[in-house]
Order: structure tokens, then sequence, then C-alpha cells
């Protein structure tokens, strides 16, 4: 998936706070809903005399429903492109399934308004399943499962039942599916791809004699080698920290293999992990050898992404590297023969192997089928044909014969014309074709069929990334419910995390390091750490039950 759209995520707090100050009005409003005889209205929906579904054939192609069905269909962002039926993609929806959307935008403060009214659009999408309000999903949405039962039962070919399983709520019924799900079996089928590498400079690195880098010993000596050969150069760098830890937090302990649970199968604090703080230790010492800049822990985004795209850094821990892909690019395409490019880098010192993570389960937008919906068995239908081949085809690169051909190896490539309009007009590529962009219920795993996909600049870094996933989906949202003290106490310690660990970086003696570790240690026993341990480890037994792991 397009990860910056990903990082809209950080909308997540403020919504979660809205939604539980909701939750109450939510539940008051769809259960008065229920009483007037709504809550059953969109499976007493008839669909006689239009087909009689087939669990072998999707219902889109039985629906013998001429006139256009008109639905409305909200979207809880205000960037979200509301056109319909004028570009390839959506014209060819409405085709398809005789249907018009109408979009509605909004934000959260919109959302609110919509749940305070007498009626819900035909759809909503949302971008975070695991509010309270999603919760209740039950009292103003509709079953997926009893829509598929009644109108569509071919939804179950196309639907990851895994993902189903993970969404569902205490009644057993699934309600939000969302995009860019993935599931134990998309990572072992090696369609998917990483996201995080160690990178150098491919001059730097041959001009080094390509060293080793794996051992705190290697590490700190190439990196004061850099420092001696290269002075213009920052020797090592990472994205930008911001409030949180950038990819010196979670990101480098996948890098080393850090453990995801401890030996009883419970909460695992990663972050005291005696590997991980060795590293950090290594981190300081080449820090305080001058070899990283006091500005990597102040820039922003963009002050990074200017340094990438010019060649400041010689090495960096790069997470995000479809979203760098551009700025890399930049930098390849004008520097012959100094491209970054991924190399083995830091490795544990204890023998654990590389636990890359990508894209979860939970997935990013979540849409569901609310119990207003005026024609419920075409709105299950937009679920079967978006998650079917043939739509997610449609929805990554278009038409076949219109906008894309299969090659005999089984690829998938843009026409000459389609692909000069990407690279040369991009405004208009998205009016007149929307390919990568119009992603309901999306996956990567269709990325993986063409070179177009993704820039020339990362995919060396893509494939030193092959074998090195490792879904986390055991520590998927198992922070304490919004609202509560764990809560709370865990948001403190969450803040507090990123100080100490910017100063064990930046700390300029063995006994500063010490210190700012142990304030971190005495700081999770002064704010209810063991609580939140407790609530975290039965929501990861959840989350295997789940899953039946």
């Amino acid at each position: 998936m397009n990860q910056s759209a990903r990082h809209l995520k950080r909308k997540r707090f403020a919504f979660v706070a809205l939604m539980l100050a909701l939750a109450m009005l939510v539940a008051a409003g769809c259960s008065s809903k229920a009483s007037k005889g709504s809550k059953s209205a969109g499976l007493d929906f008839s669909i006689e005399g239009r087909y009689v579904p087939d669990p072998d054939t999707p219902a889109w192609k039985l629906d013998t429903k001429e006139e256009i069905t008109e639905l409305t269909w909200y979207v809880n962002a205000d960037w979200w492109n509301t056109d319909f039926g004028n570009d390839v993609v959506t014209k060819k929806i409405k085709e398809d399934l005789k249907i018009n959307i109408r979009f509605i935008t909004g934000d959260d403060t919109k959302l609110n308004t919509l749940f305070a009214g007498d009626e819900l659009p035909d759809l909503i999408t949302i971008f975070n399943g695991n509010t309270q309000m999603m919760k209740k999903a039950g009292n103003w949405a509709l079953a997926l499962n009893d829509l598929a039962d009644k109108f569509d039962p071919y939804f179950y070919k196309v639907a990851a039942e895994d993902t189903l399983k993970w969404h569902q709520l205490e009644d057993g019924k699934t309600y939000g599916y969302p995009n860019y799900s993935n599931t134990q079996a998309d990572y072992d089928s090696g369609f998917i791809p990483a996201t995080t590498a160690f990178i150098i400079r491919k001059d730097v690195y041959e001009a080094l004699g390509k060293p080793d880098l794996g051992t705190p010993e290697q590490f700190v000596a190439v990196m004061n080698e850099i420092k001696q050969k290269f002075p213009d150069l920052i020797p090592f760098g990472f994205n930008a920290v911001g409030t949180g830890t950038g990819p010196l937090g979670n990101t480098f302990q996948d890098f080393l293999g850090v453990p995801l649970e401890d030996e009883n199968g419970d909460f695992y604090n990663r972050n005291l992990d005696e590997d991980y703080l060795t590293w950090i230790k290594t981190l300081n010492t080449v820090y305080r050898n001058g070899a990283i800049s006091d500005d990597s822990f102040a820039d922003d985004g963009t002050a990074f992404e200017e340094k990438v795209k010019s060649g400041k850094y010689a090495a960096i821990l790069m997470d995000g590297t479809p979203q760098m892909s551009g700025f890399l690019q930049i930098w390849m395409s004008e520097n012959p023969g100094k491209a970054y490019i991924a190399i083995d880098g830091p490795q544990s010192t204890l023998g654990r192997k590389p636990t890359l993570n990508q894209s979860g389960i939970s997935g990013w937008m979540i849409t569901y089928v609310t119990k207003d919906a005026k024609d419920p068995a075409k709105a299950i239908q937009i679920y079967t044909y978006l998650l079917s081949e043939e739509g997610q085809m449609l929805m990554n690169y278009g038409i076949e014969g219109e906008t894309y051909k299969k090659n005999e190896d089984g690829t998938v490539e843009l026409l000459p014309e389609v692909k000069e309009v990407q690279l040369n007009d991009n405004d208009r590529y998205k009016k007149e074709y929307r390919m990568g962009e119009f992603m309901f219920f999306g996956h990567d795993r269709h990325k993986a069929l063409s070179k177009d996909s993704f820039a020339e600049s990362i995919k060396q870094m893509q494939e030193w990334g092959k074998g090195k996933l490792k879904g986390h989906f055991i520590l998927e949202n198992i922070d304490p419910d919004a609202g509560t003290k764990e809560a709370r106490n865990l948001t403190a310690i969450n803040t507090e995390w990123a100080t100490s660990l910017v100063s064990m970086i930046r700390a300029k003696s063995d006994e500063e390091f010490e210190s700012a570790l142990n304030h971190y240690k005495q700081f999770l026993d002064e704010n209810g750490w063991e609580d939140i341990v407790k609530i975290r480890s039965e929501k990861m037994k959840e989350n295997k039950a789940k899953l039946g792991m």
C-alpha cells in the first residue's frame, strides 16, 4: 500500500478521544433505530425477481436489475477524491455493477454529525476499527456474514478468512472489512515487499572495501572510517524521529530480531532487551565519536528527505522505503554509481535473524454497510467485486488491452501511452486513469505483478528484504482501551521512552547513559507498567485465539 497515506493514522489518537465521547450517543441512537424496526430492515430487503444467489458465481454477474442504483458512501478523510464514473477505474465499476456512488468526505466532526442524524449513508469508511464505536458496529452496521449468506455467498471465496476472523466482534460476526490486510499466507507468499532496510551509498561502500558492519565493534570502526575519509558526509542517519522514536525503536528491534513475546507467550518489553540495548549503547559510542549528527534528532521529515535526495548520508537505517523512493530515485538518477543499496548492516549479537514488519492484518481503510443501506445486496456486491481478481486488477492496472497488457511470464505492463502519462503528467493520470488510487479492499500482493509498481531506486532493497518479514499480528490492537487509567499511563510511558531513548544515544558518558536507562525503568514502576503488561498479554492471547495460533 501507499505508506504516505498510511501515515494519516497519526490522526488516530484524536479520533479515539472523539469516538469515546460519542460512543454512548451512537449506541443510544442506534438502539433507538433498532427499536423502530430498522435493525433487521437490511436483511429483510428482497431480491426476488432479480437473481438467485449462487456460491460459485459473484452476485453482480447474476443481478438482472438494469436501472442504476444510487448509493451514498462516506469516507472519513477530507482528501478523498469524490469523483466517480469519469476515470477508467470507476467508470468500469459503474458499468459492471450498475451503480452510481455519491461520495461524502469529512473529518471526525462530520462523522459525529452523521451518527447524530436520522439516517446514515449506505456505506461508511473509517481508518481505525479499534475504537469503542466500531466495537459496537452491530448497533448501526449490517454483518458482512449475514449479507453474504443472503445476497452474495461468493464473497467468502474472495475475502480472506483470517481477516474476517480478526475483525469479528463479540457476537461472532464481522461488520467491517479493511484494505491492505496482510495475513500469514500473504507473508508466506513472498509477494509482500519489505519496507525497511539498512542502506549505504554504493560508492562509499566500495571505497571502504565492502566491509562488514554486523558486530558493534565493526559498526563503530566503519563509522569512524567514513568520518575520516568522507568528511562532507554524515556517516549514519535515520528517518525523522519527531515526538516518537522514528526507526530507532520498534524498527531497529525488528532489524535485530528482538522477540515479540516472552517464553510464556506474554508481552515482552522489547525496549529492555539486552541485545537491543547493546546496540543502543553502540549508537551512543558512534554519536560520541561524532558520526551521528545532532541535527538528526531535530530534523523533520522534509529535512531528512532533502538530505536523502542530495546523498548527504553515507548510511541510513530507513523505514518506509516506498515513501522515500522518489528522493532515492533523484539521487540515483543524478549520480550514477552512487545509488543507495541495502546491506546486512547491524546484526543481533545473539544470532537472531531479522523479523521485519509490514502492514498487519488490521489493515488501513475499513468499510461498513450501514443498516440504512437502500440496497444492501448491491453494497455487498461492491465488496465481492473489488476483492476479486478482476476488481484488484482493475484498481491497480485498469483494463487489459486498454491500459495494460499481460506478458507471457504472467507479469503486467502498462501500455506505453499510459506509462508516458503516468511519468510525465500525474494530474492527468489521476483524473483519467486513477489506477492505484481507488483502493478500497486493495492489497499489496497485486503490485508484485508489475515492475511499474515500484521505483528502480528501491528494487534492490526489496530484493534484500526477501525472507526477512514476519507478521506482528499478536501485537496488534493490544493497548489498553482508550479512556482507562492504563491507557493514560501508557501514553506517558511512551513519551518517556521516546525521550529516554534519545537521551541514551546522545549521552556524553557511560554514567549518563545508565542514568537515562534507569530513569525509564523507574518510570515504568511508578506508572502502573505491570497492569499494562497484564492487559497486553491478555489481548495477545485473544489475538492468537482469533487466528488459531
